[in-house]
């Protein structure tokens, strides 16, 4: 069984977490989101842009975090889900295997444009100073379905000539980006893959100080987490949810910084990381 069938595999016993979100489309929007950080904090630094969203929809907006990234795409498959945040290689298998479609982006007042960045960092004191160094340290990966956290940074090592299996002496996954670097912070391992704007909100919060970690490989250009919503979703709900996060602005969205409102985004922006995932051999024609 290859990588992406383990992933639905996953994804399958993720079900039961979701009983709870049964209610009718017209009653709310339901929302799913990434486990980027722990649940309450992702909600939290979420909050005033699903308060903009209820107030410009008219309707509650119910956020859900999942315990894991497959679980969001679970939910959207059995449309226990109307609407996800996901990442970008999360988005490229829900379109494959519960029919999401990506319809927007946010744009930031920081950066002024929709892409991003996997990091692998290590400590500052650590011996660790390029890919070649990593050979016999322990390492962590965020989720499996994780893109800054996992498929880009895999793909930059193999790339490169490292397999992660035989290279690293131990591999983990954190299960958040924030878990990671606090990993390597805390001695836990000795390097992550994390993605940029996550590791510069947990320095600027605090969470790590400054000139304790360093960075060791950056990636390219990662198309943006998109919005995502079920394909049968009503089209007149479609056309509202769209020019509603159009108008969401000046507010801070989880990690990202202030919003300068969403952007369209099509399916074709995501190539990049079906190409990626190609690099190492995950064949997402056999999820269907």
């Amino acid at each position: 069984m290859n990588r992406l069938r383990q992933l639905l595999c996953a994804a399958s016993l993720s079900l039961p977490l979701f009983t709870s979100l049964s209610i009718h489309a017209e009653e709310a929007l339901r929302i799913g989101l990434i486990p980027s950080e722990d649940a309450q904090s992702m909600i939290e630094s979420s909050q005033q842009v699903l308060d903009q969203l209820q107030a410009q929809l008219g309707m509650p907006v119910k956020p859900f975090v999942a315990t894991d990234y497959n679980g969001v795409i679970e939910a959207l498959r059995s449309r226990k889900l109307d609407v996800a945040y996901l990442g970008p290689f999360s988005y490229v298998l829900a379109n494959q295997v519960a029919g999401a479609e990506a319809f927007a982006v946010a744009v930031t007042r920081k950066t002024g444009k929709s892409a991003y960045h996997s990091l692998i960092i290590s400590r500052a004191d650590s011996p660790i100073k390029s890919l070649a160094d990593l050979k016999g340290h322990t390492f962590a990966f965020v989720d499996p379905s994780s893109a800054s956290g996992h498929l880009f940074p895999k793909a930059g090592l193999e790339q490169a000539g490292y397999t992660p299996e035989t290279t690293f002496s131990r591999m983990i996954f954190s299960g958040s980006h924030d878990a990671s670097i606090l990993a390597v912070a805390n001695r836990k391992v000795d390097a992550a893959a994390v993605a940029d704007r996550i590791l510069a909100t947990a320095l600027a919060q605090g969470s790590v100080k400054q000139g304790e970690l360093k960075v060791i490989w950056t990636s390219p250009d990662i198309p943006e987490s998109p919005m995502v919503w079920r394909k049968d979703l009503d089209p007149a709900l479609k056309q509202k949810l769209a020019a509603a996060l159009a108008n969401v602005k000046d507010v801070p969205w989880g990690d990202q910084g202030m919003l300068n409102g969403f952007q369209p985004t099509t399916d074709a922006a995501y190539d990049v990381v079906r190409d990626t995932a190609t690099v190492l051999d995950l064949d997402l024609g056999k999820m269907k």
